[in-house]
């Protein structure tokens, strides 16, 4: 019954304030995905085969990468099985991209309030630039963050679990070890996004089911980064149709920025008295999943 009313008074609202408070009230569209592609689910509209992603977008790619065409420019590839999650942030054209599993490429100028999640860790901007930014997180925690390009943006980066903090800059390529910001490889050399091309790999004709599928799926190697694999579903409507689905999303407060940025060098941490993740060991999957949407919904925590 309450739901009734709310839509009663949603209703009085739009009558009095007219077309401009209807347009005003509308969501923007923060881009476009090939549902051929991907398992959308959110709040979006399907036209065809395509998807127009309006709020709360959970993008699963199926075993192929799924390119979000971007309304502000540039897009954002969601590689083979990842998941990935696309909100509004702030006001404007910032964004929050979110990176469950797996790995994505983020091409595109950044935009101030623009926040990028991992389950470990938070991104946000400190100086502006074109992202060329690749991202990939296996499934015990280890972060591969390639920054690539002069013209790349300097991001600061936090720890969902301790203070510590670290500045990237553009042109570099680390690996933070179970996604600790206190165990970093500064010179990875592994790749972070999506695979090029791949020559097809002849299987013998008694080779074992698992070494089909590895031939079949090389990326991002499922089994050993615990990914389940993703098959395609038929998630399209009738062309025009407005299509909202509810699922376990991201949320961030319309309206509030990026967090203070914090001091990169804690004093404690170099005193080794902070407590951090790598002095507990290893997170479990479970553990580091449910931290993470305590992140979410804690933003300034």
């Amino acid at each position: 019954m309450r739901s009734l009313v709310v839509l009663a008074v949603a209703s009085v609202v739009s009558l009095s304030g007219g077309a401009y408070a209807q347009q005003q009230a509308a969501p923007q569209v923060m881009g476009t995905v090939a549902t051929r592609d991907a398992l959308v689910t959110g709040g979006l509209e399907v036209k065809g085969d395509r998807a127009r992603l309006m709020s709360n977008a959970s993008i699963t790619a199926y075993d192929r990468t799924a390119a979000i065409a971007l309304e502000r420019g540039g897009e954002v590839l969601v590689c083979a099985t990842s998941q990935f999650h696309l909100l509004h942030s702030g006001g404007g054209k910032s964004l929050l991209f979110g990176l469950d599993r797996g790995a994505l490429e983020l091409h595109t100028a950044s935009d101030a309030q623009d926040v990028i999640l991992t389950p470990d860790i938070r991104f946000t901007i400190e100086a502006p630039g074109r992202y060329d930014l690749r991202l990939r997180v296996t499934r015990d925690g280890d972060t591969c963050v390639e920054n690539a390009g002069k013209k790349a943006p300097v991001l600061m980066l936090n720890d969902a679990f301790s203070r510590a903090s670290y500045r990237l800059m553009p042109g570099q390529h680390v690996l933070f070890e179970h996604g600790s910001l206190l165990e970093v490889v500064d010179n990875e050399r592994s790749p972070c996004g999506c695979p090029g091309p791949t020559v097809p790999v002849q299987v013998a004709a008694n080779a074992s089911p698992a070494e089909k599928a590895s031939a079949e799926h090389p990326f991002p190697a499922a089994a050993s980064e615990g990914l389940a694999a993703t098959q395609p579903v038929d998630n399209a409507a009738p062309a025009g149709e407005k299509q909202t689905q509810i699922s376990t999303t991201f949320t961030y407060a319309e309206g509030q920025g990026p967090p203070p940025s914090t001091v990169e060098a804690p004093a404690d941490a170099a005193a080794g008295l902070a407590t951090t993740p790598a002095a507990s060991g290893k997170h479990s999957f479970g553990y580091k999943f449910k931290h993470f949407f305590y992140k979410l919904f804690h933003p300034g925590g």
